[in-house]
């Protein structure tokens, strides 16, 4: 995330202290930008919906960079016809089918920041159509990965990065008896059973002192496969903990991952 993203983020937070509001920590606070149509929610409330899965959280970004990474539970949805990419919009039709047509179900819309339009014009579009419950996390998936927010990544996704990012970083969290049997690609390993609660404690530590986690460029694009889906998130959840801002886990089976990279 820049440095502007974060100021941006404190700026607010000082907005309301001096205003004679209860300073919110970085957590609890929001863009506020004036003159929205939609209200915004803060990253703690995001967490909250992302946990009680009361509110259909709309990834607002083109169908690759979903597939790349993106917030655990949130839903994707085509283009709308005929936009340019400069101006991309999700196509408000498609998530009428998503919804099955209830326009007062609870939406809330994130992109890729303070910066990026996306949320904003899918909102407009969304209220214009007749929805009456959208709200937007503004602060987008920068901000999400940089509080600590784990993504997730899709078979297609992982295909991409493997082909494409020489410099991303897969983690293997199998057993090292497993591992060493034969793993997918350059894979290095962690494994799950050796990953203690806390910071810089057990096998992530020494990861981080013999090179296998990319300590000197924390913004590498870290990729975690486990046995399972729970393996990989609780791994990739310490590595978000050491402050590596881009870590993503596969949400399927060792086996499917190796499938997908065999193709």
């Amino acid at each position: 995330m820049s440095r502007l993203t974060i100021f941006s983020a404190l700026v607010s937070i000082s907005l309301a202290g001096a205003y004679g509001q209860e300073p919110a920590t970085v957590f609890q606070t929001t863009l506020r930008e004036p003159g929205q149509r939609t209200a915004e929610v803060s990253t703690e409330q995001l967490q909250g919906l992302l946990a009680d899965k009361s509110t259909v959280i709309i990834d607002a970004r083109p169908s690759r960079e979903f597939a790349i990474s993106h917030m655990p539970g949130a839903r994707n949805v085509a283009a709308k016809p005929g936009v340019p990419i400069s101006v991309y919009v999700s196509d408000v039709a498609e998530i009428g089918r998503l919804v099955q047509g209830k326009k007062e179900t609870a939406l809330v819309l994130y992109c890729n920041g303070p910066h990026c339009g996306k949320s904003k014009r899918l909102a407009e579009e969304l209220l214009a159509s007749g929805y009456t419950n959208v709200r937007r996390y503004q602060l987008g998936i920068p901000v999400w990965r940089a509080l600590g927010g784990v993504t997730e990544i899709e078979p297609e996704g992982l295909r991409h990065v493997v082909d494409n990012d020489r410099t991303a970083v897969l983690i293997d969290a199998r057993e090292a008896k497993v591992f060493s049997a034969g793993t997918i690609g350059s894979a290095r390993n962690i494994p799950r059973s050796a990953v203690l609660e806390g910071k810089d404690v057990g096998e992530v530590k020494r990861a981080k002192d013999d090179g296998r986690l990319p300590m000197e460029d924390h913004n590498t694009r870290v990729i975690v496969v486990g046995r399972d889906v729970a393996d990989a998130r609780y791994v990739a959840e310490a590595l978000t903990r050491e402050a590596f801002h881009n870590v993503a886990y596969f949400r399927g089976t060792f086996q499917e991952a190796q499938a997908v990279l065999s193709r």
